[in-house]
C-alpha cells in the first residue's frame, strides 16, 4: 500500500500572512501623580532619538499628548473629545533595542488601542492654510553639500546669543525661541520638512508649492515682541504680538519664499472611541 502525502503548505501560508504588531517589551499606565505646585507640569523623556532610547516615560501626561505623539499630530490636525485634555496618566514603557521613531509611534498607537480601546479615523476639515511658493527673485539659498557625518539628536548645549540677540544654533539643532527672538535652521532638509516646521509656528497647514525637490541648507531668523511667546515653553504668540507676521516677512526677505494664507482643507484625526481609564497592567 502506498501512503498518501497530505499537503500542509496551507498552514505555512496562514502563518506568513500574519504580521506581528510592534509592541513595547513592558508597558505600565497608572493614574497620574500631579507634579509641580499647580499639578500641571508634565515630565516626558526617553524613546528613540533621545539620551535614553530604551525607556519611554511620560509623567502627569494628558491623553491628548500621547495620542498626538503616537500619530505625529500638530494641534490643528487633531479633533479630540473635550475630556481628553483633562485626563492624565503616568506612562512607563521599555522600548526594544534598535526601535526606530516610526516603529515607536506604532507601538504607542497599539498601546492606546489595547489599553484604552482607541478607535480613530481620518477626515477633512475646512480651515485657513498657507501656501509656500518661490517669491520673485528667489530662492535665496543653495542646495546642501554632502556631509561626511550627519549630526542627529546632538546633546543640548548652553544656548547663547549672537550680537543681534538671536539664539546660536549648534549642529543638530533645528530651532530655538527666546524672548523676542527666534531662529530656525535647515541642515540638508527638504521643502516638505520646512513646510512642516512652519506649520508648527503658524498653527495651520503649510502646503509646499515651491517645486524645489532637493535638500537645502539655510537659516532664517525673526524678532517679535518681548512678551511673546509666553513662559512655559508654548510657542503660541500672545494676543497682539507680531510673531506670525515677523516670521512670514523673514521667510520672504531672507529665503526668497512666499507664504500666502487662503481657504482650504486639511487632514485631521478624529477620535471615534476611547475609554477614560485603561485596562489593568
Amino acid at each position: 500500500m502506498i501512503a498518501k502525502l497530505v499537503p500542509i503548505a496551507f498552514v505555512c501560508i496562514a502563518a506568513w500572512g500574519q504580521t506581528p504588531k510592534p509592541t513595547f517589551e513592558v508597558a505600565s499606565i497608572k493614574p497620574a501623580t500631579p507634579l509641580g505646585p499647580m499639578g500641571m507640569r508634565v515630565n516626558r523623556k526617553g524613546g528613540p532619538g533621545t539620551a535614553d532610547p530604551g525607556m519611554y516615560t511620560c509623567e502627569n501626561c494628558p491623553l491628548s499628548w500621547v495620542v498626538s505623539e503616537a500619530y505625529e499630530l500638530m494641534p490643528f490636525e487633531f479633533a479630540p473629545p473635550d475630556w481628553l485634555e483633562n485626563v492624565r496618566f503616568d506612562f512607563l514603557a521599555k522600548v526594544p533595542t534598535g526601535t526606530t521613531k516610526e516603529a515607536f509611534r506604532l507601538m504607542l498607537q497599539n498601546l492606546l488601542a489595547d489599553r484604552f480601546k482607541l478607535a480613530v479615523h481620518r477626515d477633512k476639515k475646512a480651515m485657513n492654510v498657507y501656501e509656500l511658493t518661490v517669491a520673485k527673485n528667489g530662492p535665496k539659498f543653495l542646495e546642501a553639500l554632502p556631509k561626511e557625518t550627519a549630526v542627529e539628536n546632538a546633546p543640548p548645549a548652553k544656548l547663547e546669543r549672537d550680537r543681534d540677540g538671536f539664539p546660536i544654533l549648534a549642529a543638530g539643532t533645528t530651532m530655538a525661541v527666546i524672548p523676542g527672538h527666534a531662529r530656525m535652521r535647515s541642515d540638508g532638509q527638504t521643502m516638505a520638512w520646512f513646510a512642516r516646521m512652519l506649520a508648527g509656528q503658524l498653527h495651520g497647514p503649510v502646503i509646499d508649492a515651491t517645486g524645489l525637490k532637493a535638500k537645502y541648507d539655510f537659516v532664517v531668523s525673526w524678532s517679535f515682541g518681548e512678551n511673546s511667546p509666553p513662559a512655559g515653553g508654548s510657542l503660541e504668540p500672545a494676543v497682539g504680538e507680531p510673531y506670525l507676521p515677523a516670521l512670514i516677512s523673514a521667510v520672504q526677505s531672507q529665503l526668497g519664499l512666499k507664504l500666502e494664507e487662503k481657504k482650504g482643507q486639511a487632514d485631521v484625526l478624529v477620535v471615534d472611541h476611547m475609554e477614560k481609564a485603561p485596562t489593568a497592567n
